[in-house]
Formats: C-alpha cells, structure tokens, sequence
C-alpha cells in the first residue's frame, strides 16, 4: 500500500515538473518585418506610422480561418484588370489593414511605379490605379483611423513577377493621410512582399 502510495505522489510530481517546465519554455510568437526576397515564400511585412504590420491568421469564422494574407483578381488571366493585396492582423494588438491595389500588372511587369491617390475603398469600388489605403490602432485615442496613399507621394517597384509560376515580389514606401482629416499624415516605410499565389491559400500567418 506504501509503495502505491510512493508511486502516485512520485508519478504526479514528476507531471506537475514537466507541466511546470512546458509552461516556462514557451515562448510567444513575436512577429518580425520578413527579408527582402523574390522566391514566392509568402511574406509580407512593412511598417505604419513606425508599427510593425505582417499578416497574421484569425481563428473560427463561418467560412473557415480569416487569412492574414490574400490575392485578389479581377477579370480574365493573365490580363486581370486588377491584382488586390490584401493584409491583416487578426490576432496582433494593431488591428492592421493594408491593401495595395495594382492595375495593369502583366502589361506594366517588373519596374517601379507611382503609387496614386487613393479614395481608401477596395476591389472594383477602388480607385482604378496603383494605390493603397490602410487601416491602424491610434494608441491615444484606442480608436482605428483609416489612412489612404496621396498622389505622387510614394513608389512600388515590382522585383519580381512570374506569371507561369505565380509569383508577385515587391517593395514599396509611400505617405498616407488621414481619410477624415487631410492634414493628418503617416508614412509606410519599409514595405515588401514576395507572393505565389499558387501555395498562398495553404500558407499559416501564425
């Protein structure tokens, strides 16, 4: 009876040291801006008014997982009339939005282009133009602001397209402003992208 006894302490001890070690050994995912590469590894990052913006998954949903990254076209391949990147942060403290619309990708290819003024709307309601609007936390106010890209303020250079294997690579940098107030500006710094769009449903934005 003693050594039962002796067996099941020693056994739920030596539980409550693993449990205790696991919980000590974790470590929280702690997102980073990506490099800078043209391979189609799905990776986005850039930085917004300083904060740091990379696309990470939701959980649930009525149609499955919300996808911190997605490729949206519009017309008939290859000649799309637009190609949407769409980002968001689902489960980060930004709350972050951005997407970049493109227009005449396969025409256009590799270059680096204007970013034009944006009416901060998206798909067919978006401007028909290469622009980007976004979504961000004020911290001050613990309200979300809207800003979109001012004409002439900004450029996107395509490092990379390969429409036979489905890859979209990129950088970009550009000055937004406030949709509600046009004297309040932020810049996007840093921005870059490396997109295949045939493995980007399969891809985890932990």
């Amino acid at each position: 009876m003693k050594t039962q006894l002796f067996t099941t302490l020693f056994l739920g001890g030596l539980l409550f040291l693993v449990s205790c070690s696991n919980k000590s050994d974790y470590q929280p995912f702690v997102p980073s801006l990506p490099p800078i590469t043209q391979t189609g590894a799905n990776t986005f990052g850039c930085y917004i008014d300083g904060v740091l913006l990379t696309p990470r998954d939701g959980t649930g949903g009525l149609y499955g997982t919300p996808k911190g990254m997605k490729r949206i076209a519009l017309g008939n391949p290859p000649n799309y009339i637009y190609n949407e990147i769409r980002i968001q942060d689902y489960t980060g403290e930004t709350g972050g939005i951005l997407k970049i619309h493109i227009t005449d990708l396969h025409q256009n290819g590799e270059g680096t282009f204007t970013i034009r003024e944006s009416n901060c709307e998206d798909g067919i309601d978006a401007s028909p133009s290469l622009n980007i609007h976004c979504r961000i936390i004020d911290k001050a106010s613990q309200t979300y602001k809207w800003y979109c890209s001012m004409e002439n303020a900004g450029t996107l250079s395509i490092t990379r397209y390969d429409y036979e294997n489905g890859i979209i690579s990129g950088t970009f940098q550009c000055t937004m402003q406030n949709r509600d107030n046009s004297n309040e500006r932020i810049e996007i710094t840093q921005g870059r992208f490396d997109i295949n769009g045939y493995t980007l449903d399969e891809t985890d934005f932990p």
